[in-house]
């Protein structure tokens, strides 16, 4: 039988997951929480090896958040959850462009055609994923009189 090594296993074309982040707008708030989740469905995959039909199952098990901030970067097993069930967030201090980087890796098993039996991968491969770069703002509110789009604008407006 042919044994897929760790080398053929990271050449394999694995799709990064998703990376979500909410709120899903060009912007998110300092001192507030930025949620992040993805996918942590497992990518099947078929290839050949020395001549043999080989289905390849490769599962999520590590994903690592990187916010852009210069920050430690958060690394865990959990893939998230969206808002309002979220664990899986970060806090800006800070305003400017950023952008978060996903990295996930995955282990695998590979099964030979024609065999019942699942073999373990020995070793890893990664994913990476890029969000879109967005505004770090801080944005504030005050009560006024009038709406603020009235012409002339109101001078509590201003």
């Amino acid at each position: 039988m042919p044994t897929l090594s760790s080398e053929d296993f990271r050449r394999l074309p694995i799709p990064a997951p998703v990376l979500n982040v909410q709120p899903a707008a060009d912007w998110v708030l300092v001192n507030k929480e930025t949620i992040v989740h993805t996918d942590p469905s497992p990518v099947t995959l078929t290839t050949d090896l020395l001549g043999f039909q080989v289905t390849v199952e490769a599962t999520p098990t590590r994903f690592t958040y990187d916010f852009g901030d210069g920050g430690r970067p958060l690394v865990t097993t959990d893939p998230g959850a969206p808002y309002p069930a979220f664990e899986t967030f970060h806090v800006y201090r800070s305003l400017g462009t950023r952008t978060i980087t996903l990295t996930t890796e995955w282990s695998g098993r590979y099964q030979v055609a024609g065999s019942p039996v699942w073999r373990d991968v020995d070793g890893t491969a990664q994913t990476t994923a890029t969000s879109a770069p967005f505004e770090v703002v801080e944005r504030t509110s005050k009560l006024v009189a009038e709406l603020c789009t009235a012409v002339p604008t109101p001078d509590d407006c201003r």
